[in-house]
């Protein structure tokens, strides 16, 4: 049987208002006696209060909403998401996924209606979005408001362009994913690229922009001046793509086209040949962001100190 206040309130000895208000962190009026008999007749009872209850009390619940955006992602999300909701469900918060739409009416309806502690995203939020949380009175965290740095994917773009030009590659290029949705990541990570050219005196890069099929790919590799090119690419997945058309048309790699991915994924040590990748963190970039909307909603850190990401080369056999 699902344990009540009501039964809380009798195993302490108190009244259910008591025990409300207690569980829902209003308790600084009562004696500690009082406080410690109520959470401990609550653990032992299992008894877990009622959101609408916590929301109505406390004008907020306890959620935190995710805003996944109209953009695309590689396999890691996963592991970034599931190490967030484990974090927040340590300290009594649940973590809920919302997929982003071309306008804000259905991040709308889910704030009004649920009333998240926060709101949370990996890329940044548009200017639509942040005004209407900002309407709504909701705290909203994004790596640009709350881990204020250099853009990581100028640095991602960088790491890739040094190792290419530590390679011998004296023509670089950069491959972005050509979709339909967003893109918040392949400008930065181009600029990274630019850079790296520029303090090597060499040309600024070739740009390319192709989706994930194979006559793309074909198209890209055959306006590439080849042989002696490297190429930078937007993920794992531009890079597989851009390998298989080399490899299609007889292309050495990574002897006449170096090619370097982005995030890791298990199929990048599977390629023909294995495929030089960049990793990262992935629990420590969920646990940066989660750190600061834990920060910013009142709730204890222990260490707000910033976990490095530690984005880094994956050396294999394409350059």
């Amino acid at each position: 049987m699902i344990a009540t206040s009501e039964d809380v309130a009798k195993r302490a000895g108190v009244s259910r208002a008591t025990v409300s208000q207690i569980l829902n962190g209003k308790g600084q009026r009562f004696a500690s006696d009082t406080r410690e008999r109520v959470e401990r007749a609550a653990a032992e009872l299992e008894y877990r209060p009622s959101a609408a209850a916590r929301t109505l009390a406390r004008g907020s619940s306890d959620i935190v909403l995710a805003l996944i955006p109209n953009t695309t992602f590689g396999g890691n999300l996963q592991d970034i998401f599931e190490a967030a909701t484990e974090e927040l469900a340590r300290r009594g918060l649940n973590l809920l996924l919302h997929l982003s739409t071309p306008t804000t009416a259905s991040l709308d309806r889910v704030v009004t209606g649920m009333k998240p502690r926060a709101v949370i995203s990996l890329t940044p939020f548009s200017p639509t979005e942040r005004e209407l949380l900002s309407e709504r009175g909701v705290k909203a965290f994004d790596p640009v408001a709350s881990i204020p740095r250099q853009d990581a994917n100028f640095d991602i773009g960088a790491l890739q362009a040094q190792h290419l030009i530590e390679r011998g590659y004296s023509r670089l290029g950069f491959a972005h994913l050509q979709d339909a949705r967003q893109d918040p990541f392949g400008q930065g990570r181009e600029a990274g690229v630019r850079a790296q050219c520029a303090e090597h005196g060499l040309p600024e890069p070739i740009i390319l922009r192709l989706d994930i099929s194979a006559t793309a790919a074909l198209i890209a590799v055959d306006s590439l001046d080849l042989p002696g090119m490297g190429i930078a690419c937007y993920n794992d997945d531009v890079a597989t793509a851009l390998l298989s058309a080399a490899n299609a048309r007889g292309w050495s790699v990574p002897e006449e086209l170096g090619v370097i991915g982005m995030d890791h994924t298990p199929l990048s040590a599977v390629t023909i040949p294995p495929l030089t990748t960049i990793g990262y963190d992935q629990k420590a970039a969920a646990y940066n962001l989660i750190t600061a909307a834990l920060s910013g909603i009142g709730e204890p850190v222990t260490d707000r100190k910033l976990a490095d990401v530690n984005f880094a080369l994956v050396s294999r056999q394409t350059c």
